[in-house]
């Protein structure tokens, strides 16, 4: 059974007048520690043996003989063997005790199941707990339902194989590495069952996962993930921000697309099909036209979303898009939780939300700032699940 969201709120009658920023060591959290160094809050970094090094070593907090910030932005490290071990008892009992508000990432809700997210995991988190799960295409109620909902255009689906009829992409997580994707596009059934094969055979895609991939129409347009904040601390009208853009880079995608169609051809047959692994992000500015419907549809995501699951959208969000030549876009993912192209723009900050905020306002100093101003203003509960 979830957890009560008053059982949550609750946790922080315990909690410093000065909490630490806490996130997983993946994905996002050199932007999460960045804003909320900015912002004069103690980051904190979650991070798997193996893997913690970029946060223990390189970007760690060094401090002049006066206790002042010199270099780094991780305050504070804490290594697990395993990412999933965050959700112990004996760790979530230490992060209370440090008064850590957790700031969802991917890799969190990859990593930690969810079901011990919703159910067990008792430590405030900044953001929208019960909007984690909508990321899985498996689940019946999941973000294609909150998108029908809210009337925004998502890609035609492809009821099964055998139906498909134009250029179609199927999408499933990668065989072995979880996190990745395992995406691949078709454009008939007999293409279809030779990629599998081939796929299979390679160890990028699982039978099992295959039985409950989602396909659907392959929608053409230069790719942009829109980086939308929203904040229930002011007036509803001032609450959807926009902060920026981003794109992504994707192996090795983005080397077949730079070699002409001749050299593709006299490539290996097998190295023809592209992978879809995200490796990269690049920023990307809008045409200002098209921005009056951007936000159209992040006002209806978050109103959808709340009325589906209150208190709904808290915080950072990504809805990521293709836009048509008339500047539509079509939502074809959502993250309801920081984007993975967010680092991008830290210390930087987004084009956007610097133009809204006058100052380097990055999606970390964002969530930072709105955490800052909830502890200041006494109101820290309105930002927690």
């Amino acid at each position: 059974m979830p957890i009560p969201l008053e059982e949550v709120r609750g946790l922080l009658d315990r909690y410093p007048a000065r909490p630490t920023v806490g996130v997983v060591g993946s994905h996002s959290a050199l932007d999460v520690a960045d804003g909320a160094v900015a912002e004069g809050l103690p980051s904190l970094v979650l991070a798997q043996a193996g893997r913690d090094a970029t946060y223990a070593r390189y970007f760690r907090t060094l401090r002049d003989a006066h206790g002042t910030r010199r270099r780094g932005c991780v305050d504070d490290v804490w290594t697990y063997p395993k990412f999933a071990e965050i959700a112990g008892a004996a760790a979530q009992e230490r992060l209370r005790g440090h008064g850590v508000l957790l700031v969802p990432n991917r890799a969190f809700s990859s990593y930690v199941p969810l079901d011990a997210i919703e159910d067990a995991f008792r430590v405030p988190i900044v953001g929208s707990r019960s909007l984690l799960r909508i990321e899985e295409r498996t689940e019946r109620d999941n973000y294609y339902a909150l998108l029908e909902s809210a009337g925004i255009a998502t890609p035609k689906k492809v009821d099964r194989p055998d139906a498909i009829d134009r250029l179609s992409i199927v999408k499933l997580p990668h065989a072995t590495r979880r996190l990745e994707r395992g995406f691949f596009t078709v454009a008939s059934p007999d293409e279809y069952r030779a990629k599998v094969e081939t796929l299979t055979a390679r160890g990028t895609v699982a039978a099992a996962d295959l039985e409950a991939a989602r396909i659907e129409e392959y929608v053409l347009g230069p790719v942009f993930n829109f980086n939308f904040f929203f904040s229930p601390l002011v007036p509803r009208a001032e609450g959807l921000e926009l902060l920026g853009v981003d794109e992504r880079r994707e192996s090795n995608l983005d080397g077949l697309v730079r070699l002409p169609a001749a050299q593709q051809l006299e490539l290996n047959e097998s190295a023809r099909i592209p992978e879809f692994t995200v490796v990269g992000h690049g920023t990307l500015t809008v045409r200002e036209s098209i921005l009056e419907e951007v936000f159209r549809m992040g006002e209806a995501f978050v109103d959808a979303a709340r009325a589906r699951y209150p208190p709904g959208i808290i915080g950072p969000f990504c809805l990521q898009t293709c836009l048509d030549p008339d500047g539509h876009p079509t939502v074809f993912d959502v993250a309801a939780r920081i984007g993975g192209g967010t680092n991008i723009h830290l210390a930087l900050g987004h084009p956007y939300g610097n133009a809204l905020w006058r100052t380097e306002m990055s999606t970390g100093r964002r969530l930072a700032r709105e955490i800052r101003r909830a502890t200041e203003e006494h109101r820290l509960k309105e930002i927690v699940t």
